[in-house]
């Protein structure tokens, strides 16, 4: 098993990383999918050779609200229908924890259940909250399940200045299946997953 590398760095390695994706341009970014609740683009990766999805929609509710319903946690299983389970390995201070899970097949099963190991970090930025993470080589694993890989992903949530209750939320994707896959099966399966996933929050948050 590969030692945890210390989270202080990492966090803020992580954080940086995001915060410089969120400052890329809108000219570099190409529309991928539009619904009533969110807007997708993407863009090549830096990281590997799929692509960075860009996701933003407005969300009725506070940003500690809705961050609490997306980073590693009890909400997240509830709602989160592509999460099929969830583990914290370890925890560390500063809002800091590896977590395992699972994901659902997709496409007709065209693509598997994958496993993720991630480790997250959830801080402030601006007057909200930014929660991010990066998966790790860590952990044995499982027989018969691929083993995904999340390159640098994140969601910043902030209060909307001119509508109270309500805040922007922005996520960034950018995630390595792995495995015998088309490249247009994965494209068509990440656009969709994260229109669907604002639509799921939404609802979560509503009940």
């Amino acid at each position: 098993m590969d030692l945890l590398p210390g989270p202080a760095p990492l966090a803020s390695k992580l954080r940086n990383t995001l915060v410089r994706y969120h400052s890329i341009g809108d000219g570099e970014w190409r529309g991928a999918k539009k619904t009533k609740d969110a807007t997708v683009w993407r863009k090549p990766s830096e990281e590997f050779s799929g692509y960075l999805y860009k996701a933003q929609g407005v969300v009725e509710d506070v940003t500690n609200r809705i961050v609490d319903h997306i980073r590693p946690g009890p909400y997240r299983l509830d709602w989160d229908s592509l999460m099929t389970s969830m583990d914290i390995m370890e925890t560390f201070e500063e809002n800091c924890c590896v977590m395992r899970y699972t994901t659902a097949g997709q496409l007709w099963n065209i693509i598997a259940p994958r496993e993720f190991v991630d480790f997250s970090y959830t801080t402030s930025y601006e007057d909200g909250l930014l929660t991010c993470g990066i998966s790790l080589d860590y952990g044995e694993v499982r027989p018969n399940v691929v083993r995904g890989f999340n390159h640098p992903c994140g969601w910043f949530c902030v209060p909307l200045k001119d509508a109270p209750g309500h805040s922007l939320l922005t996520g960034y994707i950018q995630t390595e299946l792995r495995g015998m896959l088309p490249q247009s099966a994965v494209d068509t399966a990440m656009s969709s997953t994260l229109a669907n996933f604002y639509s799921d929050l939404k609802k979560a948050l509503k009940t």
